[in-house]
């Protein structure tokens, strides 16, 4: 670990909720007493060990132990149902797992030791192409895979953010790590804290009240969150912010898009911007930021991050050709240059497990399966997944053009669209809408506003009310549920 070298009284990370902490050396020095268990427990290189632990110093002992001993760390999500956890363990064929009870077909590990003596040092096993982690997707649109990360994939990443301008983590930051470490993206943020030998401040889970404590009490720098993260900050009013967020120079966002009105109610609260990426736990994760383009742009996830290639693609893998700037562009809609985002760098996986299957191409092109355009500046504009397309009457429908007008609706908090079979059409649009507390709206209303702004063919033909919508870990909507009658 380069920083238990170059920076080791500096402190690396610290639990919000416990204030227990740990410099770049008693970290480093940890994390080899936990490799050396990982062997005594029988542990050979490529082994899976499956790590099952909320945000905390236990949990990133614990991974940088696995990768650093040989083996391939598997973070599996603290609130995941127990059959998605068996699934996941028999489907890696874990040797090890930390966390997960009695019952599980991997062998239990013991705890890290956070207060380990600085011993003799522990080397490396394996590097290069050799797999460090094995994430599994989310799911959104059925079973999750296991997408395979390697060294390379994952040091090429951290590379690659270090080198945009303003550097999303500097030596003198102070990140906030609330997002889960069991996903690619906030395992992002970890590494990027690790690699410029900052300071990462964990929460185990998020919380508006918890989240600001932590900012304001440990004078946070770097915020790395989520939509709706931004948005629960935004609820807070700019004198609490104002207190909580006064040392924050970069706020950064993923995983889901941005609502152009939580970033505009941002930046008036806080005077800050937010600046977007874009990228997928198969590219290491990030892609795409607007800290490439400069500019803070709503709607937009900006340019590829250095050493990333980017095209659009049709279903043939035929590169599509972009608009000029005397192109006119209305988002949502079918024009010439929407395609299949397709990427190419040294960040991204081998393959979904365990055979590699679906990678990049010979040409070491992956698509995405994410449509999207580019704007006359160049910058990326993301219109839906692939795999979400509503089909109409052989009209294309994107889900979040649907959901962008129904959201202008003063009554509705959030709202989804899917597609449902009909028999006429094919499919017909479905929308199912959260509404704000103390509002009421109804089916007819829903349906008024979204004629008054879209073609008929994407009027929703069955509108739903729910409580809540289903969401990912970071914030992504789980359409597969919202399919089928509720």
């Amino acid at each position: 670990m380069k920083a238990a070298a170059t920076v080791p009284r500096h402190l690396a990370l610290v639990d919000a909720p416990s204030g227990a902490s740990l410099t770049w050396r008693a970290l480093d020095a940890a994390v080899d007493a936990y490799a050396r268990v990982l062997t005594e427990h029988g542990l050979t290189q490529g082994d899976r060990v499956v790590l099952l632990l909320p945000n905390g110093l236990e949990f990133c002992v614990a991974l940088f132990g696995v990768i650093r001993a040989g083996g391939v760390a598997v973070p599996i999500d603290t609130e995941s149902a127990p059959p998605e956890v068996r699934r996941v363990v028999e489907h890696c064929g874990a040797e090890l797992a930390l966390g997960l009870g009695g019952d599980a077909a991997a062998a239990a590990l013991p705890a890290p030791v956070l207060d380990a003596e600085p011993g003799e040092p522990f080397a490396a096993v394996g590097g290069g192409e050799d797999l460090a982690v094995l994430c599994y997707t989310s799911g959104t649109g059925g079973l999750p895979r296991g997408v395979m990360l390697s060294h390379r994939a994952l040091l090429a990443n951290v590379e690659q953010c270090a080198a945009l301008r303003p550097a999303p983590v500097t030596a003198q930051d102070r990140v906030l790590l609330a997002l889960p470490l069991s996903h690619a993206y906030g395992l992002s943020g970890l590494w990027q804290v690790a690699a410029a030998g900052a300071t990462g401040v964990l929460l185990d889970h998020f919380a508006v009240a918890s989240a600001l404590a932590a900012c304001q009490e440990r004078r946070i720098s770097t915020v790395v969150g989520v939509p709706a993260m931004y948005r629960a900050f935004v609820g807070a009013g700019a004198e609490r912010l104002g207190e909580a967020l006064s040392t924050v120079r970069l706020a950064t966002s993923g995983a889901a898009p941005l609502d152009p009105g939580v970033l505009a109610g941002f930046r008036r609260e806080t005077g800050l911007s937010i600046y977007e990426g874009y990228g997928l736990t198969e590219t290491g994760p990030v892609l795409t930021s607007t800290l490439a383009s400069g500019v803070a742009k709503p709607g937009s996830v900006g340019k590829p991050i250095p050493g990333v290639e980017l095209r659009l693609v049709d279903s043939d893998g035929s590169t599509i050709e972009v608009p000029t700037e005397d192109d006119e562009i209305s988002y949502g809609e079918e024009e010439t240059g929407t395609g299949l985002v397709a990427a190419r760098g040294p960040n991204l996986f081998s393959g979904y497990w365990p055979d590699g299957a679906h990678g990049p191409d010979a040409d070491g092109w992956f698509r995405t399966g994410d449509v999207g355009y580019l704007d006359p500046d160049g910058d990326l504009r993301l219109v839906d997944r692939a795999n979400d397309l509503i089909i109409v009457n052989g009209f294309n429908v994107y889900p979040h053009e649907v959901e962008r007008v129904v959201g202008e609706l003063p009554e509705v908090a959030e709202a989804a669209a899917v597609g449902v079979p009909d028999e006429r059409a094919g499919e017909r649009v479905k929308v199912v809408v959260v509404l704000r507390p103390g509002t009421e709206l109804t089916e007819d209303g829903v349906r008024a506003h979204c004629a008054e702004n879209l073609a008929r063919f994407k009027v929703p033909a069955a509108v739903e009310f729910a409580d809540a919508l289903p969401h990912s870990v970071t914030g992504k909507i789980r359409r597969a549920g919202l399919r089928g009658p509720r």
